[in-house]
């Protein structure tokens, strides 16, 4: 019994990291699978959108026959309660986890497992949450309707403040609200391997703000317009003495802290420069690697007729590569030029490459600065990588997902109306011709 337990929640985990969701990421250590960690970044459109909501599950024996034990570690450290179903103290509740009452088609079966358990999490972060609150259905007064906005206020806030800026200013080592680095993170954990703490999305989320800090943002000025800085949150009537959302908006220091995290992520991924160099010096065994896969890439793509491209390593260092993408012919990328720098950490696989567009380019998946938002299927092949980065850009009738959108005025554009669409091809042609120049 204790066995397939195991071998059930092993197969779930490894559906899930396979899975092509970038709402949902899942960990644990090597040597306690029965203690999961999981993450799910928030729905677009919605007060949570883009903010990383960290939890715990804990299987017993008895699982699939009884569901796990969820809790939300994303709480302020036990101050701050996101939803009138996921409480400050970390409680979850969900009919499917037997921590709220429900009709039975809604309680746990052993065909469910965590990726229902986390969908269902999900579903909590919805545009309006106040309606998760038991006998919203009979709110039918202005007083309830101005909750319900004041609650969606401040859960914005939060989502920004809290599973946001402080997250990454944690992971970075930042001074909460300083901007002054207080540590290197990265050589406290190298350093302390042993007693380090267990961040298996750190990299994830380093990311994920990269392609979302123009949202982050976009939200942070629309907000500031709304809310002067110092006004107090409003108290709902379902929030109790430490189970509540207590603060207050303060979006002018907000965004400068998210301005200091978007520019010492630059500076960490343009420091593996050196680093890279000292590996190659020490002649490591990931200073080999990305050395012969370069090779093995440009040998690959020079027999490759349908995609023309040049890849150099900048200053014969494996760990920052310059790519030339020349725009297909008949595609709308035709006759251009595209440099791309990507940078890889000494840590890859484990931390993943930065990838930059030099080159401007009027598009959907690469942000007004350059980032690149692609998702390669495999995270320790560079051949993948590669691959990803030359797809995002020139797949020309991609599926709808905003949260692959890192452009809003070209993503705005390119799902608009048939005229819209029109001014985005014009407009993506320009930055094409542009670039030839």
């Amino acid at each position: 019994m204790a066995n397939q337990s195991i071998l059930r929640i092993t197969r779930e985990l490894s559906e899930i990291q396979r899975a092509s969701d970038l709402s949902l990421a899942v960990a644990c250590r090597d040597i306690d699978v029965r203690h999961v960690r999981a993450l799910i970044v928030g729905p677009p459109d919605t007060p949570y959108e883009f903010g990383f909501f960290e939890f715990t599950a804990k299987f017993t024996r008895e699982y699939p026959t009884k569901p796990p034990a969820v809790n939300a570690i994303t709480t302020n450290s036990g101050r701050t309660r996101f939803n009138p179903n996921i409480y400050a103290g970390g409680k979850v509740c969900l009919s499917i986890l037997g921590t709220w009452r429900g009709e039975r088609s809604e309680e746990w079966s052993s065909a469910q497992g965590l990726e229902s358990i986390l969908l269902s999490i999900q579903s909590l972060m919805s545009s309006n949450p106040y309606e998760n609150e038991p006998g919203f259905e009979e709110s039918k007064t202005d007083y309830d309707k101005k909750n319900q906005a004041a609650y969606v206020a401040k859960i914005r806030h939060e989502t920004l403040r809290i599973s946001v800026a402080e997250r990454l200013e944690d992971y970075l080592g930042i001074s909460r609200g300083t901007g002054v680095t207080v540590y290197d993170a990265e050589e406290d954990f190298q350093a302390n391997a042993a007693d380090a703490p267990f961040e298996p999305f750190k990299d994830l989320c380093k990311r994920r703000f990269l392609w979302y800090y123009e949202s982050y943002m976009r939200s942070v000025e629309i907000e500031a317009k709304k809310h002067k800085d110092g006004a107090r949150f409003e108290k709902m009537p379902f929030e109790g003495t430490g189970n509540n959302m207590e603060g207050e908006f303060n979006y002018t220091s907000l965004k400068k802290r998210l301005e200091t995290i978007y520019e010492k992520l630059h500076e960490e991924a343009h420091s593996w420069a050196a680093e890279g160099l000292i590996s190659v010096q020490k002649e490591t065994s990931i200073a080999s690697n990305l050395q012969r896969q370069f090779e093995q890439i440009v040998e690959s793509y020079r027999r490759n007729d349908a995609v023309t491209i040049d890849l150099e390593l900048v200053d014969k260092n494996p760990f920052v590569w310059q790519l030339v993408l020349f725009g297909r012919m008949m595609t709308n990328l035709d006759g251009g030029v595209f440099r791309i720098k990507i940078y890889l950490s000494p840590k890859f696989p484990d931390v993943l490459p930065r990838v930059k567009f030099e080159t401007p380019l009027f598009h959907h998946r690469v942000s007004p600065d350059g980032i690149l938002c692609y998702n390669p299927s495999r995270k320790d092949d560079m051949r993948t990588h590669i691959a990803a980065i030359i797809e995002a850009i020139e797949e020309e009738s991609p599926a709808y997902d905003p949260r692959t959108l890192v452009n809003y005025e070209a993503s705005k554009l390119f799902w608009g109306t048939p005229e819209d669409k029109k001014i985005y091809n014009r407009r993506l042609r320009r930055s094409v011709q542009d670039s030839a120049e």
